[in-house]
C-alpha cells in the first residue's frame, strides 16, 4: 500500500496540472494589483473567470471522485502523506462539486470588477459607488452556501474555506472572552501614552531608503529574494505562483518608515511559510498552507514577537540610522515604546497590537449580520460607526476609515477576517512553544540570528502542509488547541514594559 497505486498518481497528476492553472491565475491578480493598465480590467475578469472555471471542471469531473474513492478503499497508512492527501481531496471535493462551475466563473468575474470599484470608492470615501457589488458578492456567497450545506450559520460554510473546522458559535465564545480582556488593558496603555508622543518618529524618510533597509531586514530573517521580490500597492498582501516564487507588497509613507517596514515583515512571515512548505508535494495539500489562521500566525510573530521588541531594535538601530539619520536622536527604547503605543485609531491595518483584535471583532459581527440577512448593505456604514462608537471611542470621520478600509469584502472574502485574531492568537502560543523549546532564543534574536527561530518554525508548522488538521497542527507544536491565554499574557507583558 503506496503512492504507487495508479488511481493516487491519477490525482497527483491532476492536482499538479490545476496548480499550474491556478498559479497562471495568481499571476494574473498580482499583476491587477501592481502594473495592469486601468482598461484592461474588463479582459482581466473574463481571463481570472475562465481560469477559475477551467480548474474547476478538471477537479470536479467525475473521475477525480472515482479516484478519490478508490484511494479511500485502498487505505494508506494512517499519518502518512497519501493519507493526509486523500483526506483533504475528499474535503475538497465534497464543496467544490457542489458549487456549479457558472457560479464559480460568475463570482471570479464579479470580484475581479468590485476590486476596482473599491478602490475608487475608497478614494472617494464613498459607500454608495460599492454598494451594488457588495450587495452582489453577498448574493453570490449566500448561493455559494447553500450550495455547500452547512448546520447552523451559513458563516460556517465560508469559514470552512478559510479555517477549516471553525464555527460561527465557537468564535463568538473566543471573542467574547478576548474582548473584555483587552478592553481592561485600554486605562493602562492611555496612562503609558503621556510618556511617548505619538509623533515621536516622524520625519523625512525616502522610498529608496526603506525599500534598502526592507529588503535588508528581510533577507535577514530568512527570505529569499532570489525565489520572491517586493512590490508597491495599496493594500499590502503575498502571493504564491510557484513553489519558488512569492510575491511580497506594501505601501510607502516618507513621513512614517514603520509603515512599510511592518508590512514588509508581515508579508515576509507569510512568504517565509510559503517557502518552507514541501516542494516535492506542491500542487497537493501536502504541500499547501493548512489554513489562514495558521498563515497569519506566521507573519504576526515575525512582525509583533520578532520585529517590535527591543531586542530586535538594539541589534537593528546602527542599521536604520544608516538609512535614516532622523533616527540617530533615539534609543533603541525610545524606538520601541513608539512602535508598541497604543491608541485607538480608525485603520485596522495602522491599528496598535492592542487595540487589532476589536477591528476584527467589529469585522466578525458585520459579516454575520449581512450574511444572515439581518442587517441591510445600504445601512452597513451608519452601523459601522454606531459600533466603531460604542468600542473604541471614536467618531468615524467617512467611509475610507470606515467600513470601506479593508479591500476583503471586494474579493468576496466574507469569513476571512476572523482568522486575523486566529493568527495573533497562535502567534503567542507558537512562540511561546518555541522558546521553551529553544531556551537561548532570546538571545538569538538579540543578536540578530533568526536562523533556529525559522528552522524550528519550519519543522512545526510549514513542512506539515495540511497533513495535520489546524487544531490538530496546534496541538502537536504547542501541546494544546488554540486559546486567547498566550496572546493576552503576551500583551500585558507589552504594557508592562
Amino acid at each position: 500500500m503506496n503512492a504507487e497505486f495508479a488511481p493516487y498518481q491519477n490525482l497527483q497528476a491532476r492536482c499538479r496540472e490545476i496548480a499550474c492553472i491556478t498559479s497562471a491565475t495568481s499571476l494574473l491578480s498580482w499583476d491587477q494589483e501592481t502594473y495592469m493598465p486601468h482598461q484592461a480590467l474588463e479582459f482581466r475578469a473574463d481571463q481570472l473567470g475562465f481560469f477559475s472555471g477551467w480548474a474547476h471542471r478538471l477537479f470536479t469531473s467525475p473521475e477525480v471522485g472515482d479516484w478519490i474513492s478508490a484511494c479511500e478503499q485502498h487505505g494508506f497508512a494512517a499519518g502518512a502523506v497519501p493519507a493526509a492527501n486523500v483526506r483533504e481531496w475528499r474535503r475538497q471535493y465534497d464543496r467544490q462539486t457542489r458549487l456549479p462551475t457558472a457560479l464559480v466563473e460568475e463570482f471570479q468575474r464579479t470580484t475581479s470588477l468590485a476590486r476596482e470599484a473599491w478602490v475608487e470608492a475608497r478614494r472617494q470615501s464613498d459607500f454608495p459607488r460599492f454598494q451594488p457589488h457588495l450587495e452582489k458578492i453577498l448574493g453570490l456567497r449566500r448561493r455559494m452556501a447553500d450550495c455547500w450545506g452547512y448546520e447552523g450559520s451559513r458563516y460556517n460554510a465560508l469559514l470552512e474555506e478559510y479555517e477549516p473546522g471553525a464555527r460561527a458559535d465557537h468564535l463568538r465564545r473566543v471573542f467574547a472572552e478576548l474582548r473584555p480582556a483587552i478592553v481592561a488593558l485600554l486605562p493602562i496603555a492611555a496612562r503609558l501614552n503621556e510618556r511617548t508622543p505619538a509623533d515621536l518618529l516622524a520625519g523625512h524618510y525616502p522610498v529608496a531608503s526603506q525599500q534598502a533597509f526592507n529588503r535588508e531586514v528581510a533577507a535577514a530573517v530568512g527570505f529569499d529574494f532570489e525565489a520572491g521580490r517586493v512590490d508597491t500597492t495599496a493594500h499590502p498582501f503575498c502571493t504564491t505562483l510557484g513553489p519558488r516564487d512569492v510575491r511580497l507588497t506594501t505601501r510607502y509613507d516618507e513621513g512614517d518608515f514603520t509603515q512599510s517596514l511592518y508590512g514588509v515583515l508581515h508579508e515576509a512571515g507569510h512568504g517565509l511559510y510559503e517557502l518552507g512548505l514541501p516542494t516535492e508535494h506542491y500542487g497537493t495539500p501536502a504541500g499547501s498552507a493548512v489554513s489562514l489562521g495558521i498563515h497569519e500566525s506566521q507573519s504576526r510573530l515575525w512582525e509583533n514577537h520578532v520585529g517590535r521588541q527591543a531586542g530586535f531594535w538594539r541589534h537593528w538601530h546602527p542599521t536604520a540610522c544608516r538609512y535614516f539619520p532622523n533616527l540617530k536622536q533615539f534609543t533603541p527604547e525610545q524606538i520601541v515604546a513608539a512602535l508598541n503605543r497604543v491608541e485607538p485609531s480608525f485603520i485596522r491595518v495602522e491599528a496598535d497590537q492592542v487595540t487589532y483584535d476589536l477591528h476584527i471583532i467589529l469585522r466578525f459581527e458585520v459579516e454575520l449580520l449581512l450574511l444572515e440577512g439581518e442587517l441591510p448593505v445600504a445601512e452597513v456604514p451608519a452601523f459601522w460607526n454606531e459600533q466603531f462608537g460604542k468600542m473604541f471611542g471614536l467618531k468615524v470621520p467617512d467611509d475610507a476609515h470606515g467600513c470601506l478600509q479593508d479591500i476583503h469584502w471586494s474579493l468576496g472574502s466574507l469569513g476571512y477576517f476572523p482568522t486575523y485574531t486566529l493568527g495573533n492568537l497562535n502567534a503567542a502560543q507558537l512562540f511561546a512553544a518555541a522558546n521553551r523549546a529553544l531556551p537561548t532564543l532570546a538571545g538569538e534574536l538579540g543578536r540578530g540570528h533568526y536562523g533556529s527561530l525559522l528552522q524550528w518554525l519550519r519543522l512545526a508548522v510549514h513542512q506539515q502542509g495540511q497533513c495535520l488538521p489546524p487544531d490538530q497542527l496546534m496541538r502537536a507544536a504547542t501541546g494544546e488547541p488554540t486559546r486567547d491565554r498566550c496572546h493576552v499574557e503576551y500583551l500585558r507583558r507589552l504594557l508592562a514594559g
